[in-house]
């Protein structure tokens, strides 16, 4: 993938004008909005659902990236794929056949991802790295927004691109979330990843717009 995509994630947003939020970064030139689903099961917090999705999808024309941290994702990818998400991505500790769940999600139309926690290894992917579209490291631990972000996370970025050298799925993307900011993006992105989701470096600095053309510029800096 030759351009790299800033995903907002509007959890670190103010819930009372979420719509506000969406608008300001899509001007400021955010590529994907990233949604963060927690049912308080899976992951100790709750935020957004579905019936959050399907109006804030009245607002963009952006690329919705649904983040399940729930149990049990199959019950309910269909109602947010008809919310109007074109990516989902769920933990393979979270349902039992993840394989039958990706090939549903891609049947739909819709981008297929797995979601790898702190302490998840690469080689978990093994087997399902045939079939997804994309991997998400997290580089905190899900469930609330502004972590610090965990270093020894970016251990599992060559071992993925190896992973997916030797399965000839290069095409896999790498999406990274979890305490990305200016001062730290510029190094990741050298690492090869595709998609960065900022929170809190955007939606808590004083000036939003500026936020995210500063960290497009810094992600996209091997690019000129």
């Amino acid at each position: 993938m030759n351009t790299k995509l800033l995903a907002p994630s509007i959890l670190a947003g103010d819930f009372s004008k979420l719509g506000e939020e969406i608008k300001i970064v899509e001007e400021a030139g955010a590529d994907i909005i990233h949604l963060d689903v927690m049912d308080g099961r899976y992951v100790p917090n709750i935020t957004i659902g579905v019936p959050v999705i399907k109006s804030l999808r009245k607002v963009t024309q952006l690329p919705f990236d649904a983040h399940l941290m729930i149990v049990e994702p199959e019950r309910y990818v269909d109602d947010f794929i008809q919310a109007g998400v074109n990516m989902l991505s769920f933990h393979l500790d979270a349902t039992i056949h993840a394989h039958r769940l990706v090939e549903h999600i891609k049947s739909k139309g819709v981008k297929a991802g797995i979601a790898l926690n702190p302490s998840n290894p690469v080689n978990t992917l093994e087997e399902i790295i045939y079939f997804i579209d994309y991997v998400l490291i997290m580089s905190v631990n899900p469930g609330f927004s502004g972590q610090k972000f965990i270093p020894e996370v970016l251990n599992k970025i060559p071992k993925l691109k190896k992973l997916m050298e030797e399965t000839g799925r290069t095409d896999v993307l790498i999406e990274i979330d979890g305490g990305i900011n200016q001062d730290n993006i510029a190094q990741i992105s050298k690492m090869g990843i595709d998609i960065f989701v900022a929170g809190s470096s955007i939606y808590r600095a004083s000036d939003k717009k500026q936020a995210v053309k500063t960290l497009k510029e810094k992600m996209n800096q091997l690019l000129v």
